[in-house]
């Protein structure tokens, strides 16, 4: 994290330097040891997971499409196997 900072203060001193267009997305799970500065520098989104399996199971399936999910040749596998990685996806 310390290499981290030290990169991204060079790149905000050669601010002149960088293209117009240059974004860095960084994703991170809350830690005390991410440095403040980063934080203060830039925009923070969060997202909260859905509480509980069903919940988060409709998350899931609800992303999907009926074409999505008709697309495949083995469509009883594939339903099959859809449902148990968003059931595992919804547990972990």
């Amino acid at each position: 994290m310390p290499v981290l900072e030290i990169i991204l203060e060079d790149i905000a001193e050669n601010a002149d330097s960088i293209h117009a267009d240059f974004r860095l997305f960084l994703t991170s799970k809350p830690a005390d040891y991410f440095p403040v500065s980063i934080l203060q520098n830039g925009i923070k989104l969060t997202t909260e997971p859905p509480r509980g399996i069903k919940a988060n199971l409709n998350r899931s399936l609800l992303a999907m499409t009926n074409a999505d999910l008709e697309a495949c040749k083995k469509r009883d596998i594939f339903h099959k196997l859809t449902i148990g990685l968003c059931f595992f996806h919804a547990l972990v």
